[in-house]
């Protein structure tokens, strides 16, 4: 369950990608069963193949007019065959018409956003999907470098055009393509990772976070390369930070490093060899030499600390999504309490416990439930300082639910 424990799906991977590109699909229609439109009427953006009543000369990766039983139009969508959320909306407007003028407009407005909170530079996501009205389109900045994900059928025929999009609008180095993730299966796609366009250094893309300089992988990097929906995160856990820190899965080190600014030592465990040779490389790299990285099973290492009577001030728990369906989630639940409850029994009085979860399908009540009972069954009192979710770079929609999938409390322990 480590972070560094996910295993690789096999992909395509070339130096040189190649660029699906073409013209824009045509547009066909379909027609939605009454729970469908209900579903849309409610503000989601997702219609479930059993939710479509008749399909009307509607290719897959097809731009399609959705309509219902009358024939009214209700949005224009994305339509995916081979998968279970069949539909994805794009527009509501009648009038709107679906060409590249929207796919550059819509663009503009995800990155000017970005520019608004973060500005011109540093790391973050640019483009999140679903919360920026671009269903499966992901793009990621690192540095003067992009990573690029179309992670549907539509976005996948639209490669091409979103690659020139970027180069025309950022002038990127080079753009990455990350297809190596699993939900493209899901929707009948290849597994591809490889160089779009531009080229990268071969020592590895240096980024900005925080003010912090970190050194990330792109082409073999978890993710996109590294774990941007924590950046707002690893901040506000600096700001707590004191004393002995404690970071656990930390990957690339990037809590530990935001850590080591404010704590007088932190050690940072992770399973990887790999991803702790490059977190050694970053805390070099920003001279932080009071930073210890230890190669261990969190689960394990936990509990030899719960068993010595080790004592830490601020201890940060960053897992990967333990439940990866709604079977997973006992299981998960199960997982989370275990690390909890032992890093509750190893914080100090005063100490603080900044603890996250990724899986969307255990939600914030879930969540927290679990964290209500860690902390009875270690015998300690917390205040709940903070409840944090996904940086304003990731935004999710109020009426999609799914979009809203990070959750963070920062708690300090009482007594």
């Amino acid at each position: 369950m480590e972070k560094s424990q996910e295993a690789s799906p096999q992909v395509v991977v070339g130096k040189e990608a190649p660029v699906a590109s073409g013209p824009l699909p045509v547009d066909g229609e379909i027609t939605l069963t009454s729970k469908g439109l209900a579903r849309i009427r409610s503000g989601h953006l997702w219609v479930y193949r059993s939710d479509l009543r008749t399909i009307h000369r509607a290719e897959s990766g097809a731009v399609v007019r959705v309509v219902d039983h009358r024939g009214r139009f209700v949005a224009g969508a994305h339509y995916g065959a081979e998968s279970e959320i069949a539909l994805r909306l794009l527009s509501r407007l009648p009038e709107e018409r679906i060409d590249q003028d929207f796919w550059r407009n819509r663009l503009a407005q995800a990155i000017a956003w970005r520019e608004s909170i973060i500005g011109e530079g540093e790391t973050c996501r640019l483009v999140h999907a679903e919360g920026d009205g671009l269903p499966g389109l992901v793009v990621d900045r690192y540095g003067d470098a992009l990573v690029l994900q179309t992670l549907t059928r539509g976005m996948e025929a639209l490669k091409g055009m979103w690659v020139e999009l970027l180069r025309e609008r950022l002038r990127p180095r080079g753009i990455v393509e990350r297809n190596d993730v699993r939900v493209r299966q899901l929707e009948g796609l290849p597994l591809q990772r490889g160089l779009l366009t531009g080229d990268l250094p071969a020592e590895g893309q240096e980024i900005t976070e925080n003010g912090l300089r970190f050194v990330v992988d792109l082409l073999e990097g978890q993710k996109t390369g590294a774990f941007l929906d924590q950046r707002e995160n690893r901040a506000a856990a600096e700001r707590y930070a004191h004393g002995r820190g404690l970071d656990c899965f930390t990957f690339y080190g990037s809590f530990a490093l935001h850590l080591a600014r404010r704590c007088e030592t932190v050690t940072a465990i992770d399973i990887s060899a790999a991803a702790l040779e490059r977190a050694r490389q970053n805390a070099a790299l920003n001279q932080l030499a009071h930073v210890t990285f230890l190669e261990a099973n969190v689960f394990d290492q936990l509990r030899v600390y719960d068993d010595a009577g080790e004592q830490f001030e601020t201890i940060v728990l960053d897992p990967p999504a333990f439940a990866r369906n709604r079977a997973a989630v006992p299981g998960a639940l199960r997982g989370y309490k275990e690390i909890n409850l032992r890093a509750m029994r190893l914080l100090s009085p005063g100490g603080v416990l900044v603890t996250s979860s990724c899986s969307h399908h255990v939600g914030e009540p879930l969540f927290l439930e679990m964290l209500m009972e860690a902390a009875a069954d270690a015998g300690r009192t917390f205040q709940v300082i903070e409840r944090r979710s996904q940086p304003r770079d990731h935004p999710a929609l109020l009426t999609v639910p799914e979009t809203n999938y990070l959750k963070c409390a920062i708690l300090r322990r009482l007594t």
